[in-house]
């Protein structure tokens, strides 16, 4: 327990001494007038007992004191909050005041930077939250909501900045500007459409804005031009997270391969030791090709099995469905990179969300897929999701798959068909993006450095 005097001209300056040293859970245990002001004797972490021991008698404040004292509390409160008040309403005027600044002082001509009134307006902005936050005390209530109510004015302004050049964009560059619009509508992630419209020359026509921006996206889509039909099969693991389509690709390819080289020249190995009946699906396939199918259930089995399998020409292997944040997915990695003759495939569904595909393949980086396969192109609205993700990693692609016949539903990837139905898929749509969007995605927005 920490005893204390305070001695002020006046009991709201006691009390502010009061709080400010001890905080709101203070106890008073006197008050005394005295000839230079009043005197308080407060307590943190009170106990009775110890204070009895110290020879303070508890003589609670007459009803007089009472009320001076919830006076001058709630004096101290209405400071506080008019403080606050009017450190946010000057943080308000300077913004609005910079935001007009950077308005006026926009670019007018086409060739002029772009961002230039934007930079300007965000280094503003960062020194109207320094000097409203910098000197505040650490502790003060009141001062951190001023900070929120700050960062939800620096949080608009980002967003006023966006548009702004946004706007700019499409009166001084308005074939860009519908280039940007239309990788919008096929989904295609901002960054990898920025990546894109910088590979567009700076003099291109209105005819060329309609079919350039295809090709670029088609040619920055790579593919590895593998065909089991034709060239040499080995050994190839397929990964991947749960309910992509591993098995039944497998079995797609098996069948292609078991048409050209014969049944006794294929072989299928089940490493997925987790699920339940796992191998029930790949055996199921295995009895209707011909093909006889193994397990494997650790390094160990793996490598076994595979110098039993020497001299096939086509083996698959089939490894557990696991999401990047599960444990057991280091397990699969070490087994994989025991094999030194093993090709990894990872497998990704055109139909699931950009961000889970991207995900998916940063968490399987570490393996190094030599290639990708993308499964489901019939379950999908839009690809522009699967295509950012492929040209962002630069993945190369296997095959696609548009149903679940065996095997026919499958076919070698070619990035030109891939534009070309990501472009019929458009056309079944005919929302437009929203200018909020294409501000957020485009437009300029200070970074969280720069308004710290």
């Amino acid at each position: 327990m920490k005893i204390k005097r305070f001695v002020a001209p006046d009991m709201r300056q006691a009390m502010r001494q009061v709080r400010d040293e001890q905080g709101p859970d203070a106890v008073i245990l006197s008050t005394r007038r005295m000839d230079d002001g009043i005197e308080i004797i407060a307590a943190l972490d009170y106990d009775e007992a110890l204070v009895r021991e110290a020879g303070f008698a508890y003589e609670p404040p007459t009803a007089e004191e009472k009320l001076e004292s919830i006076r001058a509390t709630r004096d101290q409160r209405d400071l506080r909050e008019a403080e606050r008040v009017a450190r946010v309403d000057q943080a308000r005027a300077a913004t609005a005041a910079a935001v007009e600044r950077a308005t006026k002082a926009a670019p007018a001509s086409p060739n002029a930077p772009q961002r230039q009134s934007s930079a300007a307006l965000a280094a503003s902005v960062a020194d109207v939250v320094r000097a409203a936050t910098v000197s505040a005390p650490q502790n003060d209530a009141a001062v951190n909501g001023m900070r929120a109510e700050i960062n939800n004015l620096r949080e608009m302004l980002e967003v006023q900045l966006s548009a702004l050049a946004w706007n700019q964009k499409d009166r001084q560059q308005p074939l860009q500007a519908r280039v940007l619009r239309e990788m919008t509508r096929l989904g295609i992630d901002g960054d990898v459409a920025r990546a894109l419209c910088a590979e567009l020359p700076d003099n291109m026509t209105a005819e060329q804005a309609r079919y350039l921006p295809l090709g670029i996206l088609s040619r920055n889509i790579r593919t590895s031009g593998r065909n089991f039909d034709t060239v040499g099969g080995g050994i190839t693991a397929f990964v991947g997270t749960t309910g992509v389509g591993k098995t039944t690709s497998i079995a797609k390819l098996a069948a292609r391969a078991v048409l050209r080289h014969g049944a006794s020249n294929v072989a299928l190995i089940s490493a997925d030791q987790y699920r339940i009946g796992a191998g029930a699906q790949l055996e199921h396939y295995g009895r209707l090709l011909g093909v006889r199918v193994y397990n494997a259930h650790d390094a160990q089995s793996l490598r076994n099995v595979l110098l039993q399998l020497r001299g096939k020409h086509t083996v698959l292997i089939d490894t557990a469905g696991l999401a990047g944040n599960d444990p057991k997915l280091q397990q699969q990695f070490e087994t994989l990179r025991a094999m030194a003759d093993v090709r990894v495939c990872l497998v990704v569904a055109a139909n699931a969300q950009a961000q889970a595909i991207d995900s998916a393949m940063r968490a399987y980086a570490p393996l190094k897929p030599q290639s990708a396969i993308l499964t489901k192109l019939d379950e999908t609205p839009l690809l522009g999701g699967a295509l950012s993700a492929l040209i962002r990693h630069g993945m190369p692609l296997d095959y696609t798959t548009d149903g679940q016949r065996v095997p026919e539903d499958i076919a070698s990837a070619d990035a030109r068909k891939l534009v070309c139905l990501a472009a019929q898929m458009l056309k079944q749509r005919n929302d437009e993006p929203d200018d909020a969007i294409l501000a957020d995605r485009f437009g300029f927005a200070p970074s969280t450095t720069a308004m710290a």
